[in-house]
């Protein structure tokens, strides 16, 4: 069985550039105030989520593992 993740999008950072949906449309949408919501917060761990989370220019979307809570993304420095 695969990781599960818990993704969150902090909408004080997120400034609607839509990369997430582009990445991964089956993981994020937009709200009607063109900001990202994961489409499920705790899902199954893929490289398509992770892709997205890159991409984002303000790294507004954190990954974390759903058990445990260590992080996926952004990398702890």
């Amino acid at each position: 069985m695969g990781d599960r993740w818990h993704v969150e999008v902090d909408r004080s950072v997120c400034i609607g550039s839509a990369q997430c949906v582009h990445r991964a449309p089956d993981g994020f949408r937009l709200d009607t105030g063109r900001q990202s919501r994961p489409v499920e917060a705790d899902t199954d761990a893929s490289e398509q989520l992770l892709a997205a989370a890159e991409s984002c220019p303000v790294e507004a979307i954190v990954i974390t593992l759903s058990a445990g809570g260590e992080s996926v993304f952004p990398p702890e420095e």
